[in-house]
């Protein structure tokens, strides 16, 4: 069956190489012995199939495909989907990051099904990671691929490598922002973004 003229899709894929399993419980083992425990215990039997099971879902993307659409209607305000649930993997602790990302964008000659918005910030979320990275990939990734008048992308998480250790600053949230073209250029689309994401300009 032939598409219609007026859907668009393309084809995501991934280009991380998949996670070794086999060679992913044999580190957890082997951590387990370097922390003082033993993994031939009972309760600690099958603890390295489950790490590194855990791991790989958490590092390993779904494949989407982008769906847009013609904006035929000429619409020219901001597409704002807020409160998109993040999950990721800080790189310098391996300990999770969460919280919601909000992403806008101006159209330009093509409109997104929004459910592919909250695709893409897993997308990158599914990495090791910094928030910093993850909001401008997220924010180059829609102006490359949907060519839009302007990209907004704020990310707020809380970092556990910070609640849990270190300052152990339970609470407290870090806020990353990205933009591009009139998002970044033009002072009244930016703050009507900050407004609509609650960030305040």
């Amino acid at each position: 069956m032939t598409e219609p003229a007026t859907v668009r899709h393309l084809g995501v894929v991934h280009d991380r190489g998949p996670v070794d399993l086999p060679a992913a419980r044999r580190a957890v083992a082997d951590l387990l012995v370097a922390l003082g425990k033993d993994p031939a215990a009972e309760h600690l039997l099958d603890t390295p199939r489950r790490v590194a099971d855990a791991y790989a879902e958490l590092l390993s993307p779904r494949d989407f495909r982008l769906t847009t659409f013609p904006n035929d209607e000429t619409y020219d305000g901001l597409v704002v989907a807020k409160g998109i649930p993040v999950r990721s993997l800080c790189e310098h602790h391996l300990l999770p990051f969460h919280g919601v990302a909000h992403v806008g964008y101006l159209p330009g000659d093509r409109i997104l099904g929004l459910s592919k918005l909250a695709r893409v910030v897993e997308l990158f979320a599914r990495d090791l990671q910094v928030q910093e990275r993850l909001t401008q990939q997220v924010a180059d990734w829609l102006r490359d691929h949907l060519a839009p008048k302007g990209v907004g992308v704020v990310i707020e998480a809380e970092h556990l490598c910070m609640s849990l250790r270190g300052v152990q600053a339970t609470g407290a949230r870090t806020v990353t922002s990205a933009l591009h073209g009139l998002l970044r250029e033009d002072r009244g689309s930016r703050q009507e973004f900050f407004a609509l994401t609650g960030i305040g300009a």
